[in-house]
């Protein structure tokens, strides 16, 4: 299967996935929490963003198995330093990025980032935000894949999400 392929079909996969997840959460497949016609908008969002953007995505569960398993993975909160400060994954750096989508970047923010990211093209960098509707990780996985990193991710679910699934957040003075 080819690599295109392989994406559209993971693609697909996710957003059967989030959308599966939302009907079978709810007893007898009805939403009385959740507007489904949001859950859509973001779920598609989602896809069109890790289209566009051209990086992978990974679950919360999933980074912290790799995280527990010491993989080499390099995670970078994309809020401002004053969330960052106030709960972060534990050893995740800081490198804030605008919610809407960064259409260009200066060459001295370009160097800063570069910096942040290290001078390893093939490392695993996986970026977070708040929860799956900011758009501040997507921004960081698009601009390191620009940049030309070959292995960035973008962990949706973010800050909530991780707290969500009771797992240690690390605070900064």
């Amino acid at each position: 299967m080819s690599v295109m392929k392989r994406k559209g079909f993971l693609l697909s996969a996710l957003c059967c996935a989030i959308f599966s997840f939302v009907f079978l959460s709810s007893a007898n497949g009805r939403c009385a929490e959740i507007n489904e016609v949001e859950t859509e908008k973001i779920a598609v969002d989602l896809v069109r963003d890790v289209q566009k953007g051209g990086y992978g995505i990974v679950r919360t569960d999933e980074l912290k198995q790799w995280m527990d398993q010491k993989k080499d993975v390099l995670v970078i909160c994309t809020s401002p330093e004053e969330g960052y400060k106030k709960g972060h994954y534990p050893g995740a750096v800081n490198f804030a990025f605008p919610i809407p989508e960064l259409k260009d970047m200066g060459e001295e923010e370009k160097a800063a980032f570069v910096k942040v990211l290290g001078p390893e093209k093939d490392r695993v960098l996986v970026f977070y935000c708040g929860f799956t509707k900011c758009t501040r990780s997507h921004n960081g996985a698009m601009w390191a894949k620009k940049l030309g990193y070959h292995n960035a991710y973008r962990c949706p679910g973010g800050i909530n999400g991780w707290i969500s699934a009771g797992f240690p957040v690390e605070k900064a003075d």
